[in-house]
């Protein structure tokens, strides 16, 4: 009896071109009795193979019903549809009709609120169903594999159906495809890896933007479990095809369709991931009116046919366009930003290749620099040290052609020469002369020399002239910046009596500092380099740049009593100047008349941190910005680098790993690891205090910091200076390059570094 009763139930599988989460459990059901699950695994085999199929599959319940009101000619008014949905029993097309609708009664919901709150995600499938019908079915593994084998089979097809026939624009639904099976918490294992899902990655990363974005929108839904499982699932892919296989120089991971294609999957989590956290789209600082001075040059580009590319600045990735946001406006993302670092693709990355790639835009050629979320800061910067470096070289050349063509004199660098004395007189009429008559100057290469000082700068001396200039700039006694003890960080000072030529020369200088690839030691607060990156400072911005005043306002926004009659506060604050006169300034028209209640003080709130952040400091921190991108306008910068690894370039990491450099440094003129000075060398550099240690860094590279990416990617060499003898130990700062007499003792050799290092500077590096 049971067999002749199964009998036309298969028949009716046969039949079955798509599925909805009763019929799974009810074929389910139907094996687990005879315990012969090939009728599912043919019907899962069938469907999930399909893209025509799955589009159909697993549809919330609304979605069913006005398909099937059309198709009766009934009235389709939504309200009388959701009536109807309820009320019959019996539906009239496919028996799981009715069923579907009971079922995904929670699932449709947890859309619907999705819909209210982001309109571009209305998707037609029940994601909550289909994870139901996932953790039934894959603990089985006869199935799990029937839905690998369906994967394999559906993917080409997918792929020719976006390339060729443009199918998502005719039916928006297609994009249920690449929902339900990314909902697969399976792709990462071993047996997907191979073949499925780098197939999978290729499909997907063919959608047209609009469908990109719509999948990051509704990613952007899930929580951080649901977006840690997707990253962890492209990382795996990356990974475990970097790792078996052997690129080099000649067979580029770039050339890598599934490392690619996975690449180009894991930006749609990434925005996702942004667009999910703490938002801050608003707030963004208006450019400068007047736009930088184009060179005079850009005319003999054009005669010579090499017009200047990236004239607006660095390009903008176009899913970030379509979806409206930057990740600069992102606060806190779902799960933290490092997460998408892809270390082993860093380590096989053919930097200068991947850069070439980037400039040139082929369609043919992937560069992972449009990806910049999946590189580390090392990567990222070699990068931008390419175009730096190619720019300088495109300026030494351009000169070049400019004293053949009209008989000027060469000057290939952007030379400064300053007194000791003078520096910030001398280098602020130098920079500002380049910067009004020709601002490309800039971007030469810069040269620094000491008036009355021998000294070749290799590097060495620029990083001494910065370090001057970054000491007298801040000093508080001059009162262009405060200084507040307690953060040990330096702000804007509102009430300078400097011009805002002074202010355009530290964002120069800046601005030089990256570009020349040297670390500085200057102390802000994050919201410069969010302001720096396009973005205006808010409260929440105060917590580091203004901490008392933070904790006070915090403590206002939460107080439970009457603010109005307890605090007795307008909207009227005062600020001491320079000789601690008080200065009053109205939040609003008429502030001293208006009172801070209850309900206005999130409003006072807001003022006073935009009035602190912003408005009292807008003319000096224009003059900066400006000076700032005269170098960098044209740069990559702001594309690849977050407001965090934007102070990390200028600033170094203040994490000294000595033991990092030891590994790293390299040995000349007859010394190697293995001698005996130098083991009571490194005995002795690791005894040092902290503050020794950045003395030390300071006498051999000219900083105290370490460069991006640890002390590790220093590059040091202790050369042998000598047979034992009193002299003290000298450097080349340009070359990190220590040079060591063999002293006798060890406690000689203490003696004569710890001198050497205290007293060095304008001394010793050369």
């Amino acid at each position: 009896m049971n067999h002749k009763d199964l009998q036309p139930t298969r028949e009716d599988f046969r039949d079955l071109n798509f599925l909805t989460e009763e019929k799974v459990y009810e074929i389910l059901g139907l094996c687990s009795e005879t315990e012969d699950y090939s009728p599912l695994i043919r019907v899962i085999g069938r469907v999930f193979s399909s893209a025509e199929s799955l589009v159909q599959s697993f549809r919330k319940a609304k979605q069913h019903t006005k398909e099937e009101l059309k198709s009766l000619q009934a009235k389709d008014e939504d309200k009388d549809e959701d009536e109807k949905e309820t009320a019959s029993g019996s539906s009239t097309a496919m028996e799981v009709e009715p069923e579907a609708s009971a079922s995904s009664g929670d699932g449709s919901s947890h859309g619907e609120n999705n819909v209210q709150k982001f309109d571009p995600v209305e998707v037609s499938v029940d994601i909550e169903a289909v994870r139901r019908v996932y953790d039934r079915l894959l603990s089985n593994e006869k199935i799990e594999a029937a839905f690998l084998n369906a994967l394999v089979y559906l993917s080409p097809n997918v792929e020719c159906d976006l390339t060729y026939h443009n199918v998502y624009a005719a039916d928006p639904n297609y994009l249920n495809v690449f929902i339900i099976v990314m909902e697969n918490s399976n792709l990462h294992s071993p047996e997907y890896l191979e073949i499925a899902l780098p197939q999978f990655c290729k499909a997907m990363s063919k959608l047209p933007l609009p469908a990109l974005a719509k999948l990051a929108w509704l990613w952007s839904q899930y929580g951080a479990d649901q977006i840690r499982r997707l990253v962890e699932t492209f990382q795996q892919l990356i990974t475990y095809t970097v790792i078996s296989n052997e690129f080099s120089s000649e067979n580029l991971v770039n050339e890598d369709d599934g490392v690619v294609a996975a690449t180009k999957c894991l930006k749609i989590v990434y925005y996702a991931n942004v667009l999910g956290g703490d938002l801050d789209t608003g707030h963004n600082e208006e450019e400068d009116d007047e736009p930088i001075p184009e060179s005079s040059e850009l005319t003999l580009q054009e005669l010579l046919g090499e017009e200047r590319r990236n004239k607006k600045g660095p390009r903008v990735d176009p899913l970030e366009t379509e979806l409206g946001i930057r990740a600069s406006d992102c606060r806190k993302p779902l799960i933290p930003f490092e997460e998408f670092i892809n270390e082993p693709l860093n380590e096989v990355l053919e930097m200068d290749k991947d850069y070439t790639f980037f400039k040139v835009e082929t369609e043919s050629k992937f560069s992972f620099m449009t990806c910049p979320f999946i590189l580390n800061p090392v990567t990222k910067n070699l990068g931008l040290y390419y175009d730096n470096r190619i720019r300088m070289y495109s300026e030494r050349r351009i000169t070049a052609l400019y004293s053949l063509v009209q008989g000027q004199q060469l000057n290939p660098y952007l030379r400064l020469k300053v007194r000791r004395d003078h520096v910030i007189d001398d280098a602020l009429v130098r920079l500002e002369m380049i910067a009004m008559e020709n601002p490309a100057d800039l971007k030469k290469q810069l040269y620094v020399e000491f008036e009355g000082e021998q000294g070749v700068d290799e590097g060495g001396v620029s990083k001494e002239f910065f370090q001057l200039v970054v000491e007298e700039i801040f000093n508080p006694d001059i009162g262009m910046f405060t200084y507040d003890e307690s953060t040990k960080l330096f702000w804007f000072n509102p009430s300078s009596f400097e011009n805002e030529g002074q202010f355009t020369l530290i964002g120069i200088v800046l601005g030089l500092a990256i570009y020349n690839n040297c670390i500085l030691d200057v102390h802000f607060p994050m919201v410069v380099y969010r302001k720096l990156m396009g973005k205006k400072g808010t409260f929440r911005d105060l917590a580091d740049s203004h901490p008392v005043l933070y904790q006070s306002l915090k403590d206002l926004q939460e107080y439970e009593g009457n603010v109005e009659e307890d605090m007795m506060i307008t909207f009227q604050i005062s600020q001491t100047d320079l000789f601690g006169n008080p200065l009053m300034y109205d939040l609003k028209e008429g502030g001293d008349k208006i009172p801070v209640t209850n309900e206005n003080r999130k409003d006072f709130v807001a003022l006073y941190a935009e009035y602190m952040l912003n408005k009292s400091v807008e003319k000096q921190f224009k003059a900066f910005r400006r000076g700032f991108h005269m170098v960098t306008n044209e740069s990559p910068l702001k594309y690849l680098f977050r407001p965090e690894e934007i102070e990390l370039l200028i600033c170094g990491s203040r994490n000294l790993d000595f033991q990092a450099l030891e590994e790293s440094t390299e040995y000349d003129g007859g010394y190697n690891k293995d001698s005996r000075i130098i083991k009571d060398f490194w005995e002795t550099v690791h005894s040092f205090g902290q503050e020794q240690k950045r003395l030390f860094l300071q006498f051999t590279t000219g900083t105290d910091r370490a460069p991006v990416g640890g002390l590790g990617k220093l590059k040091m060499i202790i050369a042998k200076n000598g047979p034992d003898s009193d002299r003290l130990p000298t450097s080349h700062t340009c070359f990190n390059v220590l040079l060591l007499p063999e002293y006798s003792t060890k406690e000689k050799l203490r003696e004569r570094l710890l001198k050497a290092i205290t007293y060095a500077k304008g001394f010793g590096m050369l």
